[in-house]
């Protein structure tokens, strides 16, 4: 009776290891083989969006690189924190990723001023790639008084407050330039949010507010055809779109440097091959003239970063987006 129990003990640990060695198989076979199935790129705004324009010509693409399909799928709701969340949380297999925009960080951070509990955390998400990035411009009517940045900043600074903003909501990705521009020009002026980017420049259009920060695509043929007029750009270099418009840096607000960029994300646990896999197969696809093309037809234009060099200008940004949002403060 003791050989036979010695027997199965023995013959239950062998069965055991093979069980192990199995699973720690399943991870290797599943990297070598991806992507085994169709792949998600979620955009956590509506279709018409950049989130969105710079998803559908990278899915096009990544679909004939790594051949599966890339299925684009808007999951609008709470300013990109239901979708983010909902990317943070699923399989960490690189069959799921995210477009995000500039905001990434700035939800946490608003909702950390309201005592409740994020519903994700940026370092839940690894950066993949950057796509596109553009610096906003200072637009306003081209019938105002104001004709450059050092005009407009005085007016707001002598009438504290008086001068009307619009953007795309409380810490939206527009509403965040102009809170910098605030800071550093100590030029308080009024925030009037609409329901996104372009209801804003309509308002500035209209003359139901005095001013935006907005994309050069979203402002440039009004600004040609003379209905609103060009006054700074946020970025570290002159807008290639605006490139006779001096930047808010030149003009000494250097703290008042922002981009409206797009890039692609993955659940933090990816295993690194995978990662690496959707860094080069990215990285060819924004090679790609066509891709680039599309970009340029849409009013903006590629800005490719990999995995690495996304990651150190992350470093750079996400602690200007958190100061801006504590400046903010609460906004019910």
């Amino acid at each position: 009776m003791t050989r036979n129990l010695s027997r199965t003990l023995v013959a239950r640990r062998r069965l055991m290891a093979g069980v192990a060695a199995l699973s720690g198989a399943s991870p290797a076979m599943a990297q070598g083989d991806f992507p085994a199935r169709p792949i998600t790129l979620v955009v956590p705004f509506p279709p018409g969006g950049q989130a969105d324009l710079a998803s559908r010509p990278v899915a096009g693409a990544l679909e004939r690189i790594l051949r599966q399909p890339v299925i684009v799928q808007n999951r609008a709701g709470a300013g990109g924190a239901i979708a983010t969340a909902f990317v943070a949380r699923a399989p960490a297999d690189g069959h799921t990723l995210l477009m995000s925009l500039s905001t990434l960080a700035a939800i946490p951070e608003s909702e950390r001023l309201f005592n409740r509990a994020p519903p994700y955390e940026v370092n839940q998400l690894v950066p993949i790639a950057r796509v596109l990035s553009d610096a906003p411009i200072l637009v306003v009517r081209a019938d105002s008084p104001w004709r450059t940045a050092q005009e407009f900043v005085a007016a707001a600074r002598a009438r504290p407050g008086d001068i009307t903003y619009g953007s795309g909501g409380n810490y939206a990705t527009l509403h965040l330039p102009m809170v910098m521009l605030e800071q550093a020009a100590n030029a308080p002026m009024l925030h009037v949010p609409f329901q996104g980017g372009g209801p804003a420049v309509t308002a500035v259009l209209a003359g139901q507010v005095q001013a935006a920060a907005a994309a050069p695509g979203l402002v440039l043929q009004h600004v040609e055809g003379g209905r609103l007029r060009a006054l700074a750009s946020w970025g570290r270099d002159r807008s290639p779109a605006f490139p006779q418009l001096p930047t808010l840096r030149e003009l000494g607000w250097e703290s008042a440097e922002f981009y409206n960029w797009a890039g692609v994300f993955a659940p933090a646990a990816t295993p690194a091959p995978i990662r690496a896999r959707l860094d080069a197969a990215i990285a060819e696809a924004m090679a790609q003239p066509e891709l680039n093309r599309a970009y340029e037809a849409a009013g903006s234009r590629g800005a490719h970063l990999n995995a690495d060099a996304f990651a150190g200008f992350l470093a750079d940004d996400t602690p200007r987006i958190v100061a801006a949002v504590r400046r903010i403060g609460r906004v019910e």
